[in-house]
């Protein structure tokens, strides 16, 4: 699902303009690049949170020729599933978890026992 997406969904859901469900979600977004930024954790219940994590600098190396590199410091932003969010996705993917159909135009042959490659 992509941002104008889900600003549509929440438009038909909320009875809002699109272009009202769309400040909504850039307003949202803002909050919560600005407390990231701030190095604030975001937690929102059964879904998750989300908080920067500090990684020092580091020697790596260049897999294409092999040489050491530095690796400079960083900060990135990271997500964690929270309890509900992880056991309705698990939930979901079993009771939706289906075998693709079969084309009954093209009928399945086992090449064993039929005699097929023996001369």
């Amino acid at each position: 699902m992509t941002k104008s997406e889900l600003a549509e969904h929440i438009s038909q859901v909320q009875k809002l303009s699109k272009g009202s469900a769309g400040l909504l979600l850039d307003t949202v977004f803002d909050c919560m690049l600005q407390a990231l930024s701030r190095d604030e954790r975001i937690e929102i219940r059964g879904f998750g949170s989300f908080e920067t994590r500090h990684y020092r600098a580091h020697k790596g190396r260049n897999p294409r020729t092999g040489t050491s590199v530095e690796v400079k410091a960083k900060r990135l932003p990271y997500f964690k599933v929270g309890k509900e969010l992880r056991h309705r996705i698990a939930t979901a993917l079993a009771t939706t978890r289906e075998l693709p159909a079969l084309d009954t135009a093209t009928p399945i042959i086992s090449a064993v026992g039929t005699g097929a490659g023996r001369n």
